[in-house]
């Protein structure tokens, strides 16, 4: 290893060629880089290509699977890439996009840009948030906690998974120890409570509120596990083998409750730790609406529902009293044969955007797909797969650069279509094409 302008390089990755191992930059305090924040990053490689340094991968959003995948444990991969049936709904998430095109206007003085928009209230850096996605150590050893320092460093807010692999107090605390902009925004991801058990919900509760995370994002699309082929036929389920039950086996309610029952602690037989925790999480007992009201009881902060694909559902969420909806289908990993879930935005977003924010998550790979997805009357996005395979391609390195590759396209996209604000995106920046 040797060291440029005190940037870390190795040799390897891209071609043999020397690539940047750290968050650091050659011309750190370039002026052209400084006034521009996050597509300055497009300046950063080129200027580090002086020096013989690439990125620590592509910058090409449709070849991070791959890279992934190259390194990665097949069924891991198989488990982050693979969707419900056979797939319908994941292409049509990625469709969805093509049927949309960004319509660019010139000379509109947009020099200067801003990507921040305010969500529940809440002032963000860029309309970007990294989405649940459960256990990250199976992709990389980095987990959660990589995942948290990146979205630290960038000021990105993050919502972690019930399923995690790492305690929602161990990713706190990450994403904290690189958040410089003020405090970090996060959110904790809830399979929808049910009644049989509300001590351990009052735990988990209880515990994300002392940890600083501010919302609920309360996932409505599984209450019962899909038909995944590439796990089936893997025979393959990472709970199972303990690596998505660290909310369960750190809570204290939740561990009481085992040793109650079955006579020993919890980490002395995490198979059968694992069927009871997913036996607490989904009881496979269905809904009714004014169940929310009892989150509402006992949680003073901000509570959105994700899952939503249809207009009326969405009115049926904001009269049960929540504040956000997520136009999700769970990234095409909950049910086959779906529209693209950029199908159901736009009939949401006019059906109650002027009551609740609306955010958007399912499909997201670039720029221009942010840029569309705003412009059809979200708020802001999530982005998940992306941010897995940066993850298990290059750990927390890569989990960073894919979300400044994101970010410096979302700004040059605008710069280069004259928009001057995101908060400026509407649907006549778009024509439907297909």
């Amino acid at each position: 290893m040797e060291s440029i302008n005190g940037t870390a390089v190795t040799n390897g990755a891209l071609n043999g060629a020397k690539v940047v191992v750290s968050t650091s930059e050659v011309h750190q305090n370039d002026a052209r880089s400084q006034r521009k924040a996050f597509s300055a990053y497009q300046h950063t490689i080129y200027m580090n290509g002086t020096k013989g340094v690439l990125p620590p991968l592509t910058t090409n959003p449709n070849g991070w699977e791959a890279a992934a995948k190259a390194v990665m444990e097949p069924r891991d991969f198989d488990y982050a890439k693979g969707g419900a049936g056979a797939g319908e709904t994941v292409q049509k998430n990625r469709d969805a996009f093509q049927k949309w095109s960004i319509v660019p206007r010139m000379v509109r003085s947009n020099t200067e840009r801003s990507l921040k928009v305010t969500v529940l209230g809440q002032e963000w850096l860029s309309p970007v948030a990294i989405a649940p996605v459960g256990v990250n150590k199976i992709f990389h050893q980095d987990g959660e906690s990589g995942v948290a320092r990146a979205a630290g460093a960038l000021g990105l807010p993050y919502a972690l998974s019930t399923f995690a692999s790492e305690s929602p107090e161990a990713v706190a605390a990450a994403q904290d120890s690189t958040s410089a902009g003020g405090p970090a925004i996060r959110w904790l991801q809830l399979y929808w409570p049910q009644s049989v058990d509300q001590d351990v919900t009052r735990s988990i509760l209880k515990r994300a509120k002392d940890a600083g995370y501010t919302a609920l994002v309360i996932t409505l699309d599984i209450f019962s596990m899909s038909w995944r082929p590439l796990d089936l036929d893997n025979a393959y389920l990472p709970l199972y083998k303990g690596a998505s039950t660290a909310l369960g086996f750190t809570d204290p309610v939740f561990r009481r409750k085992f040793k109650e029952r079955f006579g020993h602690e919890v980490d002395d037989d995490v198979l059968k730790g694992a069927l009871e925790w997913e036996n607490t999480i989904f009881p496979d007992m269905a809904h009714t609406w004014h169940e929310l009201e009892w989150l509402r009881q006992n949680w003073d902060g901000k509570i959105l529902v994700k899952g939503i694909q249809h207009a009326t559902d969405a009115e049926l969420a904001v009269q049960a009293g929540v504040d956000g909806v997520i136009v999700s289908n769970h990234g095409g990993r909950q049910y086959d044969g779906a529209q693209g879930s950029l199908e159901a935005l736009q009939e949401v977003a006019l059906a109650v955007g002027d009551k609740v924010d609306v955010l958007f998550d399912s499909g997201i790979r670039t720029g221009a797909d942010i840029t569309k997805a705003l412009a059809l009357g979200a708020k802001a996005v999530f982005v998940g797969r992306p941010v897995v395979y940066g993850l298990g391609a290059r750990g927390e390195e890569g989990v960073l650069h894919v979300l400044r590759c994101l970010l410096a396209d979302l700004e040059i996209n605008l710069a280069i279509t004259g928009v001057r604000n995101v908060t400026d995106l509407r649907p006549d920046i778009l024509r439907r094409s297909g």
